[in-house]
This record gives structure tokens, sequence and C-alpha cells, in this order.
């Protein structure tokens, strides 16, 4: 039998079905609803509601909207440390199934584009977030009239969509390594080169079933050899069926950086901050790092009225939502970066916009340098003190801060698609593999499981003198050439610990990859336009490696690395250009010899932005 609370709230939540919930495991004084909110097309969202019980104490409404399910949200520990700033605060917390996902209605598309400014017969994530805000401040008893939004990933790039047309009871949002730009930098397209493995799983996982925990099926466990079985891109889709998914298509009818890409990317719309807006992600993010600097940057060229705040910790994809966050991987931090995060910063900052509590003296940055393990504060970031400074390849493998003198100098390297560089150290697992993987740490793996490749460049400083400060942007420039017509450049900045750490033996020579990044070679003078490279010819490449807070400590080497492929998490590049790569048939593959110039008038190089010490 009902208790009596949830017969009153049947009653005002007019026709929505409201249905209570046994559930024991729910945070102390908190009751749970479902209902079935409608939208303004008539599809009707399922929608979690978690309520304080006590409703004499105006509340205000924190929701997440997601493709992934509401089953078990409220519930268990995890929950109660990913809300634990929240729930003290008596916060009511709501989350919702998508339109076409799980218990709500209607079509599930992918990344769904905004509709066209001016057409109100068109409904899109934006109009269904204000269409749910409408109903909650009308229907959810006790609440104060403020609304915040926060997400992780494809919830991530939901909030951020929040923004673009807010409800004017919308105060504050929180996008969390949003999938900014699947084609530029995050998880399907990286600079042109195809996250073949992720690209492949994701949307097997997301459209060939209703059911997003279920796993992909493959033959084998190590997926390097699963996915090498394939001689081109063309070969695994047939074999799959993965023609049939509307994402797999996407790919395949758009393999550059075209109309539609550009459509969907958060960058393309979301370009003012309206309201409040923390942007939040992890330097090691293997998914969607590149969404959460490339939105903010975006926010802050018209954030006049100073409302866009970024965030970046030491973390892998939302690592900070509800771990401690003490380590990743073999990388220790010294402290609890997960809850510095959730209770000094995430909860004071949505106490302010959502209960009026504390001061707006945010810092406009805050990053974690894993380096020194410390948090620190910028009034802007990239900061303006930051200087650029470039490290240049030298003969002997060597890397100085000085330009070239040779006339003519390079280091080479055969690049066979036969036997690609795997990405991480094997056996690599699938992806979201249920009995284990370490994909959430493949970045943080120690690079020397390929230093003995024949097919990896290196070149590294002698021990640092003193410490070196980075903190901005990064990214190489390569001169290069092929014997082929085309190519991808991977690019690896790498501290090199010394070969004796006090209390950390087993740490010793540990090859931490800081920041590394690919470009698809036929994409170098533009990503919409794809051209051949001329066999031979001393090209330029621009690779960008993206951002970084770190110290690299004095005794401690600075590397980079250089290479042609990443395997399987990028797809094989044939070294011959072809139209469409998804289409190439399996002669395209050969295998070619590059070359890194290190001369005077081709002095590779890689920059970054260094600030005192």
């Amino acid at each position: 039998m009902r208790r009596v609370v949830h017969f009153l709230l049947l009653t005002i939540l007019l026709a929505s079905p409201l249905v209570a919930q046994a559930a024991p495991a729910l945070p102390a004084g908190y009751t749970r609803w479902e209902a079935m909110v409608p939208m303004r097309d008539g599809i009707r969202l399922h929608t979690v509601i978690l309520a304080p019980a006590d409703t004499t104490l105006p509340a205000p409404i924190l929701m997440e909207r997601t493709p992934y399910g509401t089953e078990g949200w409220g519930e268990g520990p995890r929950f109660a440390t990913a809300y634990d700033a929240f729930i003290p605060a008596g916060y009511v917390l709501v989350q919702q199934d998508i339109r076409g996902r799980y218990g709500s209605e209607g079509q599930f598309l992918m990344n769904r584009p905004p509709a066209a400014p001016g057409d109100s017969s068109q409904v899109d994530e934006s109009t269904d977030t204000y269409d749910t805000i409408e109903w909650m401040i009308r229907h959810i008893p006790g609440n104060n009239g403020r609304v915040g939004i926060l997400g992780i990933s494809y919830p991530g790039w939901l909030s951020a969509v929040a923004g673009y047309h807010p409800h004017p009871a919308l105060k504050a949002i929180s996008p969390q390594a949003p999938m900014g730009d699947a084609w530029m930098g995050d998880d399907f397209f990286h600079q042109g080169a195809f996250r073949q493995s992720y690209g492949l799983e994701y949307a097997w996982a997301m459209e060939a079933s209703t059911d997003w925990s279920k796993t992909p099926n493959v033959s084998r466990y190590d997926t390097y050899d699963w996915y090498l079985q394939y001689p081109s891109l063309r070969a695994m889709a047939a074999a799959v069926g993965a023609d049939a998914w509307p994402t797999w298509r996407n790919f395949v009818e758009h393999p550059s950086y075209d109309a539609f890409w550009q459509r969907h990317a958060l960058m393309s719309y979301a370009t003012t901050p309206l309201v409040p807006t923390l942007t939040v992600g992890g330097w090691w993010d293997q998914e969607d790092e590149y969404g959460a600097i490339a939105s903010y940057a975006t926010l802050e060229r018209h954030d006049s009225l100073h409302r866009s705040f970024l965030v970046m910790g030491p973390w892998n994809h939302g690592q900070w939502e509800a771990e401690p966050a003490t380590a990743l991987g073999q990388v220790q931090f010294g402290r609890s970066t997960g809850a510095d995060f959730r209770k000094d910063i995430q909860g004071p900052w949505f106490n302010f916009w959502l209960k009026g509590t504390g001061d707006s003296a945010f810092p406009e940055a805050r990053v974690f340098d894993a380096g020194s393990n410390e948090w620190k504060a910028f009034d802007t970031w990239p900061p303006k003190e930051a200087t650029p400074t470039s490290l240049y390849f030298h003969e002997r493998r060597q890397l100085r801060w000085t330009p070239p003198t040779a006339a003519q100098g390079f280091d080479e390297f055969v690049s066979d698609p036969a036997h690609p560089v795997p990405y991480r150290s094997r056996p690599v697992e699938l992806t979201y593999d249920p009995r284990g993987s370490r994909w959430r740490t493949w970045q943080v793996e120690d690079q020397r499981f390929v230093d003995d490749r024949p097919d990896v460049l290196s070149w590294e400083t002698e021990p640092l003198a003193e410490d070196v400060v980075l903190a901005g942007d990064i990214t190489a420039r390569l001169f290069a050439s092929t014997t082929g017509s085309d190519a991808d450049w991977v690019v690896k900045l790498i501290d090199v610990y010394p070969d004796s750490l006090a209390g950390r033996s087993r740490m010793g020579g540990f090859e931490l990859m800081v920041a590394g990044d690919v470009l698809r070679g036929r994409y170098r003078t533009s990503f919409e336009r794809p051209e051949a490279i001329t066999p031979n010819a001393v090209l330029a490449y621009t690779v960008d490696l993206h951002q970084q807070a770190y110290r690299f400590r004095q005794g401690h080497r600075i590397m980079v690395q250089v290479q042609s492929t990443w395997f399987p998490l990028y797809d094989r590049n044939p070294q011959t250009f072809v139209p469409n790569i998804f289409l190439a048939d399996s002669s395209a593959y050969r295998a070619r010899t590059h070359r890194v110039y290190r001369s005077v008038k081709s002095p590779s190089h890689v920059s970054i932005m260094l600030i005192p010490k």
C-alpha cells in the first residue's frame, strides 16, 4: 500500500503515471518516483525523480539526461558518493532517458543535431530539455524554481546542449567530458584518423541492440588479432553487418570533415555561455578530452559576462564522478582528487547558482598538475604568462631546446599495415569487456612496451637540470616524407622517470605519455578536402596534441615518439591514397618507408607552453 506522501504526489502530477519504487538503498530521507514527461510533439520521456521527503524547504533541481538507461539510478554507495555534495544539501535529483532510449518513447538519433534557428516545428535535445524543465518546476513539489544540469560523456554533450536555448529556470550547467566534436578529436575520429575499435564497438552496442550493456560478439580475446584478420575496413564491416547501423553508415558516407560533422559539432552552435557553465575534463580521458578543451575555448571567446569556467583533472573518462581518484594506473596523485572536485569545486559552484549560498569568487580555470600533484588556479587558460618554447629533433635520437644546424638529416622507419604498432600492451581486450579491460588506463601505460619496435622513433633530452613546467597548448610540427601517397603521423610527448626512485623502485625508468595524438596525412592542408601526398616529398605536418598542465621534474627526461600506426584503436592507413578508406580494397594496403627530417630547412619539433617554476 502506498504511503500518503506518494498518494498526494500522484494527485498533483496531472496525468503522468507516477509509481512508488521500493528502494531500500536510497539515500536517507529521499523518496523515488518515475514519470512519463510529455514533450511538445506528444512523445513522452521516462524520468526518474529522487526528492527529499520533507518538502518544506525549497530545493533546487539537478538533472542528468542519458542514453544509457536509468535502472538502479539513485541507489547504492556509488550514487551516494557521486552526489555526496548534493544529497546533504537537499537537492531534488532527476535522471531522464532521452527519446528513443530505454523507457522513453520516440526515435533515437545519435548526437541529434539542433533544429534550424527559428524552426519551431522540429524537436531536438534542447527542446526536450526545455519541455522537461517546464514540467519539473510545475509538478515537482517543494522546488525553488532553479534547475541545474550535469553529465559526463554523451550526457555531458546533452548538458551543453541544454544551454543552447535555455529555459529561464535553467541557472547552471556542467558539461563534463562532452562529446564535443566526434570527428575532430573525440569519440570517432582524431584529426581524420578513424577510431576503429571504439567506433565499431560503440555503434555495435548502441545500434545493433536495444541494450547498451550487451557486449559486441568477437571471436578473439585479444582484439588486436580479431581486427587484424580483416584486410580492410570494408571487409570487417561486411563480416559483422555494420552497414546496417546508422552510425557506421555515417562513417562511410562522411569520412572527411564535411557539413555533416560540422553541423553535429557542439562548438558550431553552442558558442556563447547563456547560463553559467562549468566545463570539466580529464587530462587522460581516453574518449573525450578534446570536447572539454575545445568547447571551453569556444565559449571563452564570447564570455563577456564571465560565466564560463574550466576544471581539468588528472583523470580518465569520468573518473571524478564517484571514485577517490588517488591514482590512475601506476601514476599516484598523493590525494583524493575526485573528492577534491566533488566537494570543493562542483558542490560549491552549483550551490552558488542554484541555492544562492557562498560567493562567486571562482577561479577561471582550475587544473591539476600530475607532475607536482598540485591543483593550480589561473585567471585565464592557457595562462597569460605561458611562453611558447620548442623541443627539436637532433641526430643520435637527441631532443634539444635549440634548432638543428645540420644541412641534412633524417630518421626513417618502415610502416607496414600488416604489422601495426599496438596502442597498448597486449592483449587488447574489448573496450567495455565485462570480464575487465585496461581501456580506462591505456594512456598512462608505460610506453617502454614499444621501445624495441623498429617502426617507432624516439628522441629524448638529457636528464633535466631543473624543473620544466608545461601549462597550455602542445603542438608537433613534423617535416616528413613517405614513399607512399598517404600516411598517418602519431606523436607522443613522454615523461621518462629516473632509473632510481626513492620508495617507488618499480617506477624506475617509467615512460608516461603526457600527451599524444594522430594526424591522417591526407588532411595536412584541409580537413574538409583530402589530397594525396606526393611520394618522397618533404612536407610539413601539424599534429595537435591539445593541452596539459604538467611539471617535468629535475632528473627526469623529456621524450618524443613518432610512429604511423596505433592499432586497433585507429584503423590502418592503406598508405596508398584512395578516395574513401572505408571502401578501400585490400590491395591498397602497402608497406611504406617514412622519414622524419631534422635539418636547418626541415626542423621537426614539438612546441610547448612553459610558465615560471
